[in-house]
């Protein structure tokens, strides 16, 4: 094939794929509607959000009772499981298997790949997993010029010894982690108390970063290291610990997209700092998709590095979607593209130029919604996937079967992807669903709208659950809970 020069090639060869392309996943919620630009592509999930309607998600039918303590524990069972296999093997061309794409794998994920024959669409585990630890993610940052907010990385054995080493932060400090979803491994620590609430963990690590604590709201932005350089997304505002929607302080709960997100010189600089970011993963050897959180400093305007994800995320289903997506392509097929073996030169200047302008950013926002309540009962009715629509009232109906967000019209309609339908057990933290809308849900002061408060009840009231009367039962239930308080599947 002649060498890809234009977004239009770029389209036609993945419009015309031939090879098996997968994402493999708990859900297929961080690439919804990728499949429409692919050919070739297909899901493969432990959960069924579409209850068997949608052509190119497969889930095994029979599943085998394992307590999950990780995403990657719950793609190596899917790579195991003689359904997945059997599927994989049909659509093989000759010890081709295809291409597999996931939010996470390891090294065993890898090792059941090569057996299967299937090629894996990310850098090295090993590699990512260096790049996901969060005090990496600062030393890197500080090579290529992206500032973090005021920290120290120390080892902590005790809270005499976090004062010693955060002397010059003040007394206001936030502690994380190397590893972890920021919704657990992060902590607020003001004075001893709060230190020994979290102590354990924090001693448990060889080094933790302290930061200052700011007047900060949260933002992310997703974007691809290629070989012609790093093509970077639009910045989006981040839903934080609401707790009409997530039990964890902290926690990610969803995310809006629109073009005044922040001014234009905070938008400008986090994509300025993306780029820079997306060229120091490349000395390093990453290549491919990742999401940076920013922490914007609400007192003076600076813009600090938070977290890298170095992989599909959470807010991947907005940049997907986007019109700069729709009017180019979307932004995981140039990871596609790197991890293919064909040929490409692509002006990446001319594509962050188009994809920086206001008009190519239309308005989307998620509400990614848990249980809150510290309950476990059994679901015996769930919201089904598709269009919900909103009456002036604020009430909401089933509207009509669909499996991507753009099916939502207007504001007064929402895509929902249900996560725990009737069967499940229901416990605090875990998934219901994510609701997909058009507009903003959160107003200039970050608080949830009325609209957003009323798809949160309206969805909510479409749940009902059984009580576990038994205490066995119940501690059954939170034992094989998939995601929640153990792991975040999304």
């Amino acid at each position: 094939m002649s060498k890809i020069t234009t977004i239009a090639d770029v389209r036609r060869h993945f419009l015309n794929n031939k090879e098996p392309i997968y994402f493999i996943s708990a859900t297929n919620f961080n690439l919804l509607g990728v499949g429409d630009w692919v050919g070739n592509f297909r899901h493969i999930n432990y959960i069924d959000c579409f209850e068997g309607q949608q052509r190119n998600v497969f889930v095994p039918k029979e599943k085998f009772p394992r307590d999950f303590e990780s995403i990657e524990d719950i793609n190596n069972y899917l790579l195991e499981h003689k359904e997945v296999i059997d599927f994989i093997q049909s659509r093989a061309q000759g010890e081709n298997a295809g291409v597999a794409a996931f939010l996470m794998f390891d090294e065993h994920t890898e090792e059941i790949c090569e057996q299967l024959g299937l090629k894996v669409a990310f850098p090295p585990a090993q590699l990512r997993s260096r790049m996901d630890n969060k005090i990496e993610t600062v030393r890197i940052g500080n090579k290529a010029g992206v500032p973090s907010v005021p920290n120290v990385l120390a080892r902590v054995g005790s809270y005499q010894e976090l004062c010693e080493v955060s002397r010059e932060l003040g007394d206001d400090l936030v502690v994380q982690t190397a590893f972890g979803d920021s919704g657990h491994t992060t902590f607020f620590i003001t004075n001893e108390d709060d230190y020994y609430k979290h102590a354990e963990e924090i001693e448990a690590e060889s080094e933790v970063k302290i930061m200052k604590r700011i007047n900060c709201r949260g933002s992310a932005i997703e974007a691809c290291a290629t070989r012609c350089g790093t093509v970077v997304g639009p910045l989006m505002t981040e839903l934080v610990g609401f707790k009409t929607l997530t039990p964890y302080k902290g926690g990610w709960c969803g995310n809006e997209m629109f073009a005044g997100a922040f001014d234009q010189s905070v938008r400008d600089k986090a994509r300025e700092y993306t780029f820079q970011f997306g060229e120091a993963l490349r000395e390093e050897g990453y290549r491919g998709y990742f999401e940076l959180d920013f922490l914007i400093d609400m007192d003076n305007g600076e813009v600090y590095l938070g977290e890298l994800n170095p992989r599909v995320t959470g807010a991947s289903s907005l940049t997907n979607v986007a019109a700069f997506a729709h009017s180019d392509i979307p932004l995981f097929l140039f990871h596609l593209l790197e991890f293919s073996d064909v040929d490409f030169d692509l002006d990446i200047n001319e594509i962050n130029e188009r994809w920086a302008h206001p008009e190519s950013v239309d308005s989307w926002s998620q509400l990614v919604i848990k249980h809150t309540d510290e309950s476990v009962d059994l679901l015996t009715r769930a919201p089904r996937t598709g269009v919900w629509k909103m009456a002036s009232d604020g009430s909401i109906d089933y509207d009509h079967y669909n499996y991507h967000p753009h099916a939502a019209e207007d504001e007064s309609e929402g895509f929902f992807l249900r996560i725990s339908g009737a069967g499940d057990f229901r416990y605090e933290g875990a998934d219901l669903g994510i609701l997909i809308t058009r507009g903003r849900l959160m107003d200039d002061d970050f608080q949830l709208t009325e609209r957003a408060k009323a798809w949160i009840d309206g969805i909510r009231g479409e749940y009902a659950g059984q009580s576990l009367q038994d205490p066995v039962v119940e501690e059954v239930a939170v034992s094989h809970a998939v995601g929640g308080g153990n792991f975040k599947i999304l």
